[in-house]
């Protein structure tokens, strides 16, 4: 590879950096051809981009990109692919759902809408995490329990008083 397209690779790389909010490194080393193609899928049904790339290419991306990427430089030995997501969880779901009938891919690190995770034992907590979206649910969901709560006492108390008042106006009649 040249110095040209290294510098073009480091770039590009530099760039998908710079428009995700969520990166995935994992280690995929050891998996054949047609387990390869399997994952390849599995990613682009959850909406993921997975990429093959250079450890030291990516390493002067991160260093090149406005991002703090804390210590996942240093995640960067032996084979590295990239997962690109719009939503958090998913490359974790995916992950965790190919290790069913597999060993691989293994979790280096990931960068979740700033927050630094390093090693395959985070698994677990990158697969709880919640998107945006259900987070902003969740927090509707709370804001309009109060509300339901207070309308439902209204209407059930509404139709207590007025059947106590039918009842002594019937008792005085």
């Amino acid at each position: 590879m040249t110095r040209e397209e290294k510098s073009q690779v480091i770039e590009d790389l530099t760039a998908q950096l710079a428009n995700s909010s969520n990166i995935y490194l994992a280690d995929i080393s050891g998996l054949n051809a047609g387990t390869t193609s399997d994952l390849r899928r599995a990613c682009f049904k959850a909406n993921i981009k997975l990429a093959v790339v250079k450890n030291t290419l990516l390493e002067k991306a991160m260093e090149a990109s406005d991002k703090d990427f804390g210590d996942l430089p240093s995640t960067l030995k032996g084979n590295t692919s990239v997962m690109y997501a719009e939503t958090g969880n998913a490359p974790a779901k995916v992950i965790k759902n190919f290790r069913k009938k597999s060993d691989k891919p293994l979790l280096k690190g990931a960068f979740i809408e700033e927050a630094i995770y390093i090693g395959d034992e985070q698994l677990d907590a990158l697969v709880d995490i919640k998107s945006k979206e259900e987070v902003i649910g969740d927090i509707i969901g709370l804001l309009q329990s109060p509300a339901k709560s207070v309308i439902s006492a209204l209407q059930s108390s509404g139709g207590k008083l007025a059947g106590i008042i039918k009842t002594l106006s019937e008792k005085e009649g």
